[in-house]
Parts: structure tokens; sequence; C-alpha cells
């Protein structure tokens, strides 16, 4: 059963849970938060700044062109 349930979307998820959960929750979110679908995780500040992951996008896209047609690498 829950591979069944890995496949579904949140929604599909908290309706198989909880049949009619708009009565009781004003959002999806709050019914998903409750019932244990979805879960706060702590994790380090550093991987939510946007800038590191436009670093790491940029570094990705640096390294995909350098493959394709070559070059050295600059700093």
């Amino acid at each position: 059963m829950l591979g069944y349930i890995a496949c579904m979307n949140l929604r599909e998820q908290v309706e198989l849970l909880l049949p009619n959960w708009e009565r009781w929750y004003p959002s999806l979110f709050d019914a998903a938060s409750d019932l244990g679908v979805i879960r706060a995780e702590v994790c380090d500040p550093d991987t939510l700044l946007l800038t590191s992951r436009h670093t790491q996008v940029r570094q990705q896209a640096e390294d995909a062109h350098r493959e394709k047609w070559g070059g050295l690498e600059t700093e």
C-alpha cells in the first residue's frame, strides 16, 4: 500500500486518509500537515539561500558547456 500512496499527489493522499477534508480544514496544506502526510524538516539555512542554489545551477551549466564545447576552466 505504501507504494501506491507514493504515486499519488498530495490531494489524493489526503482524500484517501480523510474524505471531505475541506469541511474541517481551511487548506490542503493544513490537512496534510495534521494527517502526517507532510512534515517539517530541519535543514541547514545555507541550503535555502537562492544565491547558493543559483551558484550550483550556474556551475552545472558551465560544466555542461565545457563538456560539450571544450575549453579551459576560468576563475
